[in-house]
């Protein structure tokens, strides 16, 4: 049987695309195996949020192509799609696909080698696939037209698509037969999900809740969204269903006011405040998640400091904090890049610092309490999972919880911001489970970028 190697970069959207791609050339005789593996094929899902990525997604195609001379090496996503508006190519790529033509990639690789499908290579090179998945990424949205200063995204995914609620809840159904406990329901632009561009009806807030009332689903987390998307109706979704884990991914980019303009952002600082106060209020143990970016032009060290105050003043649960970089087509490439390299690195160890520490703290005040964890990753007798709020958690217990949702005492705080706990699960209930649970393989899908 012939032998695929799949992997992501970049956001849920694309792990998402990727699990379909590897699903169909699962389905049409390819086993999967890991992508530093000897392989047939090799499916590059490429990013190009930052130049970092960028320049990734082009070493990825020449390891691949050192890795076997002879396989097809297939670029899609972001980074294919900028390189050939541009009419470029990648070293080490065979075929490159874009945007539009991403969920034909397994029948472009027929296309160009049809010979492909009678290879017969070592089963030595394959991982075992995992019986059971804890969390899979549920698409319901594509394409953005915001065109924020500095992101490439609505050249490369240009029309906002949102897929008809029926089809979103027969595959939330089809999941959770397969095993799968937690959603996480995302989209380019999530919170444009509508009506208007092919629901068939319902909102993001009543999706979120048609997906919640799933039969074996326990959990359904939101991923990234607008702070201007942010409805009346979602917030109380999320107060009202214990399904809807609390946690919301906003997007900030910066903590002031003269950036985000510069940026195109529709929001200034005291309206993002104003609604994170709103869903506190809401939902109290809820964990607010952000982006920002340091270095942006013409960002001056007041500025900056105007960002590092907002974000002590937030005290965001997690944030990923990146040096700003110029993305082609973008305004913010048209401005000088006038912040030098040192400062940049220098600016984004303080923020680091800040929401590092802000991290820790959220994690400190649950100190004592005993939360529902999903376990996700076994290693011999640690288990580790999420909480609802998005809390990393590492306790003792036996691997066969892998997928279950137990009770935990969280008892102290890692370097990183997690949790060290202690399983509290009864006897009687541990032995049923004991009892029951399937032993699950736990290669799996790793190859192509499941992460939470």
């Amino acid at each position: 049987m012939p032998v695929a190697a799949l992997t992501t970069l970049g956001c849920k959207v694309n792990q998402y695309e990727t699990e379909k791609i590897a699903e169909e050339f699962a389905a049409n005789g390819f086993v999967l195996t890991d992508f530093d593996a000897p392989a047939d094929v090799y499916v590059i899902n490429s990013c190009s949020v930052t130049a970092a990525a960028d320049k990734k997604s082009r070493y990825l195609a020449r390891k691949a192509s050192r890795t076997n001379p002879n396989a097809v090496v297939v670029m899609t996503g972001c980074h294919s799609q900028q390189v050939l508006d541009h009419g470029e190519w990648v070293e080490g790529a065979t075929l490159l696909v874009d945007n539009e033509d991403k969920m034909r990639v397994f029948a472009k690789v027929v296309e160009h080698a049809p010979e492909i499908l009678s290879y017969s290579s070592s089963p030595a090179t394959v991982l075992p696939a995992r019986e059971r998945r804890t969390r899979a990424t549920l698409k319901v949205q594509d394409g953005c037209t915001h065109f924020c200063g500095f992101c490439q995204i609505p050249y490369t995914r240009k029309v906002k698509v949102s897929r008809h609620w029926e089809d979103v809840v027969a595959e939330a159904h089809a999941l959770a037969e397969s095993g799968t406990r937690e959603l996480v329901v995302t989209g380019v632009c999530v919170g444009a999900y509508d009506e208007a561009t092919g629901s068939g009806g319902p909102d993001l807030a009543e999706l979120l809740l048609k997906v919640a009332d799933v039969p074996g689903i326990a959990r359904v987390r939101l991923s990234s969204i607008q702070p201007i998307e942010v409805s009346d109706a979602l917030i109380d979704a999320f107060a009202t269903h214990p399904n809807l884990c609390p946690h919301l991914h906003l997007s900030c980019q910066s903590g002031d006011d003269t950036i985000l303009k510069a940026m195109n952002r529709p929001y200034d600082a005291a309206f993002y405040k104003a609604l994170v106060a709103k869903l506190r209020a809401a939902v109290p143990d809820v964990a607010i998640t952000t982006d920002l970016i340091v270095g942006y032009p013409g960002e001056t060290e007041e500025l900056h400091q105007n960002t590092l105050d907002f974000a002590r003043a937030v005290g965001f649960q997690k944030t990923h904090c990146f040096r700003y970089s110029p993305r082609d087509k973008t305004y913010a490439a048209t401005l000088p890049d006038d912040i030098p390299d040192e400062v940049k690195k220098r600016r984004h160890a303080e923020l680091q610092a800040v929401v590092d520490a802000s991290n820790h703290a959220f994690t400190e005040r649950s100190l004592g309490e005993t939360v529902s964890v999903l376990v996700e990753h076994p290693e011999g007798t640690t288990l580790t999972g999420y909480t609802p709020n998005y809390i990393k958690v590492r306790f003792s217990g036996p691997v066969a919880l892998y997928g279950e949702l137990v009770p935990v005492r969280l008892d102290s705080v890692e370097s990183d911001g997690g949790a060290i706990g202690t399983l509290v699960l009864p006897e009687p209930e541990l032995a049923r489970i004991l009892a029951q649970a399937p032993r699950p393989k736990f290669q799996a899908l790793e190859m192509i970028g499941a992460t939470p």
